[in-house]
């Protein structure tokens, strides 16, 4: 619940800051998308975007890409929690063999292992 306001208490704000923001730069840029030929030479202008929409994109790329390294940066972890729910899940198993064995009328689900071991 309190992550929920605090959400809300940053992210209204920061709403209210991009779309004051895009109103405020309405104008347009010249984008050239050759890096190599200087601005003062090059024939044509290049395309006309309004400013807001360069700071957007490349804000939204930005996060893309930090979104993909992070992404690749955390399959180390993933793949070893991967490994230790299935272990988690073979030890359950092994424990269920040895209730049935020892007469235990109590049966636990994979369920119960994982909460035991908060995996879930």
């Amino acid at each position: 619940m309190v992550n929920k306001i605090v959400g809300w208490l940053v992210l209204v704000p920061l709403c209210a800051l991009l779309i004051a923001f895009a109103l405020a730069n309405r104008h347009l840029v010249s984008v050239n998308l050759n890096p190599f030929v200087p601005v003062l030479e090059s024939d044509a202008a290049g395309y006309g975007v309004p400013l807001f929409v360069v700071l957007y994109v490349v804000l939204l790329i930005g996060v893309l890409l930090g979104g993909i390294a992070s992404w690749f940066a955390q399959g180390p972890h993933r793949r070893s929690e991967k490994h230790w729910r299935r272990e988690a899940q073979h030890l359950g198993q092994e424990l269920e063999t040895q209730r049935r064995r020892n007469g235990e009328a109590r049966a636990t689900t994979h369920g119960d292992v994982d909460d035991l071991l908060e995996l879930r």
